[in-house]
């Protein structure tokens, strides 16, 4: 019991030591929460909340999380939706209008939320937690990926956004297109298949890779850190795969458990 408490102990301070490298790597003057936890698709599991409702957001804020994860897509009529699969409701959220989804309410009650309440509702009494917006790759192809990206860039800056949220994507062209826009937005890279010198090449401010990608290219820890790129990983949730990332130093873990990552930390 007592080792059990020498490892607890030391896996806190792990922890509190990557906050100050958190706070400087962020690109942002929002002094964001200095833990590791991002909550995937927000604080969902523990209490049943419906993934990527606003529900699980407010949860993710509430317990202090230093960022909630969350997917967006767009409808036939160009309105921006949070869900993560392709379909909602067994309607194909790229063929279909928003009057005909919003018919079709999330497990909660809650309509299925469009980019711009769920933004809204990211902004209200949050002073800690940023949006990682992901933005997913199109299945109609590249054309509608870049039109999906401008029309998310522009709907953050009509929400006053932009200093809370940083950009994730599996679509590389995604993130090109959002610096191209604006240099400074801050973008993290996930589907694994470039190094850290690619990203810092292209701008891109971070690497988000799937645990098993840094298991195989263990060299990209290092060379990620000496590039000053942020380092993040998913989908991390069970205990031995937690503590492999806070021996590496990654700055941010994101999982489907923020509430141990964050038990971890006090």
């Amino acid at each position: 019991m007592q080792l059990l408490k020498i490892i607890s102990a030391a896996l806190a301070l792990m922890l509190f030591a990557g906050c100050s490298v958190t706070q400087v790597k962020s690109s942002s003057p929002m002094l964001f929460a200095s833990n590791k936890a991002i909550a995937h698709r927000g604080a969902f599991k523990k209490n049943g909340f419906p993934e990527n409702s606003i529900a699980s957001l407010r949860e993710a804020i509430r317990l202090g999380c230093t960022g909630s994860e969350f997917d967006v897509r767009m409808t036939a009529d160009e309105v921006l939706v949070v869900n993560h699969d392709p379909h909602h409701a067994g309607m194909d959220i790229e063929k279909t209008t928003y009057a005909q989804l919003r018919t079709k309410p999330l497990s909660n009650g809650e309509e299925l939320p469009t980019l711009e309440a769920y933004l809204k509702a990211g902004l209200q009494d949050n002073k800690s937690t940023r949006l990682v917006l992901e933005i997913k790759p199109s299945p109609a192809g590249n054309e509608r990926g870049q039109l999906l990206a401008q029309r998310v860039w522009e709907q953050v800056r009509k929400s006053k956004a932009g200093t809370w949220v940083e950009y994730i994507s599996f679509d590389y062209a995604i993130l090109t297109k959002l610096l191209s826009l604006d240099p400074k937005v801050v973008t993290h890279y996930l589907n694994g298949d470039k190094s850290p010198a690619d990203l810092q090449t292209a701008g891109v401010k971070g690497l988000d890779y799937n645990y098993k990608v840094y298991q195989q290219n263990p060299q990209w820890i290092n060379d990620a850190k000496a590039l000053g790129l942020i380092l993040n990983v998913w989908t991390v949730n069970e205990p031995s795969q937690v503590e492999w990332c806070i021996r590496q130093g990654f700055d941010f873990i994101t999982t489907n458990e923020p509430e141990y990552l964050l038990q971890l930390s006090r």
